[in-house]
């Protein structure tokens, strides 16, 4: 009792601390600025999280993945509330979009999860039926490499699969569907899409060892540059909006290319400075300028300056989450942390189950 006392009052100094030091640190950065002034909007606006495309996943990962200061329980609340969800559906969140397990296996590893054990259903365990999970398009494979790679997790054997699944057929999918111009495109045919080609591009960031992905990573960004606006930003179906200019924002991040690369720079603008554009006053983005405030927007935008704070801060990448540890010394889901003091609290085991990201160097 005496031992947990004196961790609660180191904590609190630290976290006082680490306020300061937070501070100086977005006064120096703009994307920490902005990143700060999302994560207050999408913590009011997205309370009790829960399984979901919007207002869910996305929500939790770019608070956590940022170290965003929340609300004391919000992380626990979620992942009660995503265990009970997996409990009433039985292990099956959808039977079809297999996208459904990917989107909620990475927000549980960013909480220092375990996804093959929630309510006593592993939730890897769909994503090793390769024709099930390729089924809804190229966005399955894309997001089953994702997920599995966020915690080196292994591709589990599935006994009622027609076909099991191994990294390398995910990876060779993706490319198989790559356009003959280097984009790619959510039915695998017709004109290319900047998002899914940045969200391709993240998917094959962990593989560019291998020559034909490389070759495919380097026609991908040849098109993507040549995508880009004269403002830096990027658009979809004709319009020029937020979430293009935040996937390709991680896809850069996520294969160590600075924001900066010559190929990218327009005008002197970046992909991040169209971006910020997109930024309301409130800290929410719109999804087209002149609109008004819109929550998918913003939750990229979100998650997308978790990934450009990581960076920044010499941190690993926004879905490279095997670096974690958890247990349950301590709850400090309301305290955002400097690095250093990360470090710091991981040393002396005050981390917590499932409530606070705590990376090891």
């Amino acid at each position: 009792m005496h031992m947990r006392r004196k961790m609660g009052s180191l904590i609190l100094a630290l976290a006082l601390a680490a306020g300061s030091v937070t501070e100086a640190l977005a006064a120096a950065s703009p994307a920490q600025g902005a990143y700060d002034r999302a994560a207050a909007f999408v913590t009011g606006a997205v309370p009790a999280p829960e399984v979901s495309s919007i207002g869910g996943e996305w929500a939790v990962i770019g608070l956590a993945r940022g170290g965003a200061a929340r609300p004391q329980g919000y992380d626990a609340g979620y992942l009660s509330r995503a265990e009970q969800t997996v409990k009433e559906k039985q292990g099956v969140l959808h039977s079809r979009k297999y996208t459904e397990y990917s989107r909620v296996i990475l927000a549980l590893s960013a909480l220092g999860q375990d996804a093959r054990d929630v309510g006593g259903y592993d939730l890897t365990m769909p994503l090793g039926d390769f024709d099930k999970t390729v089924w809804q398009g190229i966005n399955g494979p894309i997001w089953a490499l994702i997920a599995l790679d966020s915690r080196n997790y292994p591709v589990p054997q599935n006994p009622q699969a027609k076909t099991q699944a191994t990294r390398q057929m995910y990876v060779d999918r993706i490319l198989s569907k790559q356009l003959s111009d280097g984009s790619w495109s959510l039915s695998g045919e017709g004109s290319g899409d900047v998002d899914v080609t940045a969200m391709a591009l993240q998917a094959l960031s962990r593989y560019t060892g291998q020559a034909a992905v490389k070759t495919g990573v380097d026609r991908a960004l040849t098109w993507l540059s040549g995508q880009q606006q004269a403002d830096g930003g990027f658009a979809a179906g004709g319009a020029a909006n937020a979430e293009s200019c935040a996937q390709v924002v991680v896809a850069l991040e996520s294969l160590g290319l600075p924001l900066t690369d010559r190929r990218f720079v327009k005008n002197g603008a970046t992909a991040l400075d169209a971006l910020l554009g997109y930024q309301l006053s409130d800290g929410s983005f719109c999804h087209v300028k002149d609109g008004g405030s819109n929550l998918m927007a913003t939750e990229q935008g979100l998650y997308a300056l978790a990934a450009v704070k990581r960076a920044e801060q010499g941190q690993s990448g926004l879905y490279v989450m095997d670096d974690l540890e958890t247990n349950d010394q301590a709850d400090l889901s309301a305290i955002a942390f400097a690095p250093g003091l990360v470090a710091l609290l991981t040393a002396m085991g005050a981390s917590s189950r499932g409530v606070l990201l705590l990376p090891r160097g």
